[in-house]
């Protein structure tokens, strides 16, 4: 197993978050694990993305030039990664916040309305987990109580919070999944 998952949006939506516990996920399935975060100078609101991979043998770079996924939450964010995507990926994308679909039709497209169902859940701020949750679900990468363990590691003084994610993740999850069964009921 070998997979390279790009996610990106805009500093201050959790992309690197999201990034750290896919890799602590991975870290804990116990796969040799890299995560790579890259932003602008201007950070909150400039353009933010890490690279996680995930491998069963040594990873030998951090860098990926054709990811296995995507998890892409603005629209600069799409047309950067989407090229780069390889044939048969997985791009989860943020309908709140991208205003088009994929432009290929070689790849398994998730979109996801991740800003309305978090403010659903009760926090606009858990978009990226509603992303997060989908991309898991479409790809089987890791098992989500993995995600949800490191989740309530990190946020263990601040339950409420722990609650409102892991129903995000939940949501997203449910919303992968479906995707993956009609793409491959096709």
């Amino acid at each position: 197993m070998y997979s390279e998952i790009v996610l990106a949006g805009f500093g201050g939506q959790g992309v690197l978050l999201i990034g750290k516990l896919l890799a602590y996920a991975g870290m804990k399935a116990g796969l040799e694990v890299t995560w790579f975060p890259a932003y602008g100078p201007e950070m909150r609101g400039g353009t933010c993305n890490c690279t996680v991979v995930l491998s069963d043998r040594e990873v030998g770079s951090p860098i990926s030039r054709h990811p296995h996924g995507i998890v892409v939450l603005n629209l600069q964010s799409i047309d950067r990664f989407e090229p780069e995507l390889r044939p048969g990926g997985v791009m989860v994308f943020n309908t709140g916040l991208i205003n088009r679909g994929p432009q290929r039709a070689d790849i398994i497209a998730v979109p996801v309305a991740a800003n309305q169902i978090a403010i659903e859940a009760g926090s606009a701020k858990a978009a990226n987990m509603v992303a997060l949750g989908a991309y898991i679900g479409a790809s089987g990468i890791v098992d989500l109580s993995l995600v949800k363990n490191g989740l309530a590691d990190l946020f263990a003084n601040r339950q409420k919070l722990v609650a409102l994610n892991q129903a995000c993740l939940d949501k997203g999850l449910e919303l992968g999944q479906a995707a993956a069964a009609a793409v491959a009921a096709r």
